[in-house]
């Protein structure tokens, strides 16, 4: 897909990416500017590729990029994207890090995107904003980088420095910046060409439960789910979460069962397992600060519900995409749990969640 070139173009943006990089996000924010090019008298955007770690960079899903080595050129009339993704967390190249503090003091305006944040924050262009990142990993990045406030939403603007979610909230946010800077009308034809509908604000949420929005959930189980994810390092009891509500704890665990599929102590585990996973992951906290964080009184019930729930000690998974590893593998997830829990078949999964629940 070329870009045109540089002086053609009203504006320049550069993507700066690290190994494993998703790239569909990346493409996705491309085509938005090769579309408002495509549909405007004049070109309003070039772009290029950039990185300190090769000429070619492979992204997560195996296939590769070119890119060139940045220079020092001031690009204060352009935008920077620092593109991200699995081992973001434990990236530390100097001259890539040195070189984005260089751009931010220079003016340039800055977009992390998913867990490119890490490389803003070494940088230390992100002390004191408010940050977005992928869902999964706010947790741990809120952990080790305690000096921001962290927003989940699509994406966040906080004057010369933005933060995007990645996937494709990306689209969405280069839509508001296209609508921004040539308005509304030229976003919503670019959004028709892509098919792309509805545009989301910078504040819609990430996630939804099961495939369904959370809009859809009983109102109890909504906000049930709220308190247990703001109380994972001291969970709540489902007496003491029913009180919270004002309903009865047969009612709740009722609604929960219909809703979700499971228990409010199942559910309530697998969350907190889950933000196990990612402290492992993204933190450089010990095993054992890890279960304390995470709700667990011991670290044998940590460790043997951890080992259940994810087939590994919580010692062998520090890395989200280990080097020997072809692809990364995320098991215990909420669809994967209810599948087995709705296996008559066996009981055993039920029963280990109850022995490790208590």
């Amino acid at each position: 897909m070329p870009s045109p070139q540089r002086g053609q173009a009203a504006q320049h943006v550069a993507f700066l990416v690290v190994p494993r990089f998703n790239l569909m996000t990346m493409m996705t924010m491309i085509e938005v500017m090769r579309i408002a090019n495509y549909l405007a008298p004049a070109p309003l955007y070039s772009w290029e590729v950039l990185s300190f770690d090769g000429s070619d960079i492979l992204a997560s899903n195996g296939f590769s990029v070119s890119a060139t080595r940045p220079d020092e050129r001031t690009r204060g009339e352009g935008m920077l994207f620092v593109l991200g993704s699995w081992n973001a967390e434990s990236y530390r190249n100097p001259n890539t890090l040195a070189w984005i503090r260089r751009q931010a003091r220079s003016g340039v305006r800055i977009c992390s995107v998913e867990l490119g944040c890490y490389l803003l924050a070494r940088a230390g262009v992100l002390a004191g904003r408010k940050v977005t990142t992928h869902w999964s990993w706010a947790s741990g990045f809120g952990e080790q980088f305690g000096d921001v406030s962290m927003a989940e939403q699509l994406f966040t603007i906080d004057d010369k420095i933005l933060t995007c979610s990645g996937g494709l909230a990306g689209v969405d946010l280069m839509l508001r910046l296209v609508g921004d800077a040539h308005g509304e009308r030229l976003a919503g034809e670019i959004a028709d060409q892509m098919l792309y509908h509805p545009i989301r604000p910078a504040t819609a949420p990430q996630r939804r439960t099961m495939g369904r929005g959370m809009e859809s959930l009983a109102p109890v189980v909504r906000e049930a789910i709220t308190l247990i994810e703001k109380n994972i390092a001291e969970p709540l009891t489902v007496p003491g979460i029913a009180a919270r509500l004002g309903v009865s704890q047969r009612q709740l665990e009722r609604q929960f069962k219909t809703n979700i599929g499971c228990t409010v102590v199942q559910f309530g585990l697998l969350l907190r397992l889950q933000h196990a996973r990612v402290l492992l992951i993204a933190t450089e906290m010990s095993v054992r600060e890890i279960a304390t964080a995470s709700g667990f009184n011991t670290l044998s019930h940590f460790a043997f519900s951890f080992s259940k729930c994810f087939g590994r000690r919580p010692s062998e998974y520090r890395q989200a995409w280990p080097e020997k590893d072809a692809t990364p593998s995320w098991p215990g997830t909420l669809s994967r749990f209810l599948e087995a829990l709705e296996n008559r078949g066996s009981a055993k999964p039920i029963q280990i969640l109850r022995k490790t629940s208590g």
